[in-house]
């Protein structure tokens, strides 16, 4: 893959009302989704899992702290490194879409801290039989950093910032989808 630098000129690919009509409603859907979840777990996560667990495991060389924090750094680092290389390509839809699933992780990471304190969410962990116990990385993270007692303050900041960054990735979609273009237009 040759990756240039943007040049003079460079321009992100267009996309035609239609095509911007289509991912609007799916973005909308999927927020009316999230938003009748209140707090529970969404289909995408089952996906979001599995690159939390990777982390645990790549960042495992560190040391148990940075392997408890691989998982969502992790879970951030691809769908934003993802969107930066769309980006960087000029790939509208792309970069939107990772965008958009990178706020929206931060609902499963809010909803994960939440838990922090009760303990009650199932969990997964790579190489854990049932019987095991497995590390709740928010509740060894919250105790190790000794605010615990704000668990549901910082969850409800990080819910907020998934819904802000979201809702802000879908007026990007219509600015691109819509507004762009018919400032293009106009400009003819």
């Amino acid at each position: 893959m040759n990756f240039q630098l943007p040049q003079e000129g460079y321009k992100w690919q267009q996309m035609s009302r239609v095509v911007a009509g289509c991912w609007l409603a799916f973005y909308l859907l999927f927020l009316v989704h999230a938003y009748n979840a209140h707090w529970g777990a969404l289909w995408i996560d089952n996906a979001n899992m599995v690159t939390h667990e990777s982390g645990h495991m790549l960042f495992g060389f560190g040391g148990e702290r940075l392997a408890i924090w691989g998982g969502t750094l992790m879970q951030l680092l691809v769908p934003a490194a993802l969107a930066i290389s769309f980006a960087w390509r000029g790939q509208t839809a792309g970069a939107i879409f990772c965008a958009f699933f990178f706020f929206e992780n931060f609902l499963g990471i809010a909803l994960y801290m939440w838990d922090a304190r009760d303990k009650v969410l199932p969990l997964v962990s790579v190489g854990a039989a049932s019987g095991d116990e497995i590390t709740h990385d928010w509740n060894w993270i919250f105790t190790d950093m000794g605010v615990m007692d704000h668990y549901s303050q910082i969850a409800g900041v990080v819910r907020f910032l998934g819904w802000t960054g979201m809702i802000a990735t879908v007026c990007v979609l219509v600015w691109f989808g819509f507004v762009r273009e018919k400032e293009e237009q106009e400009a003819i």
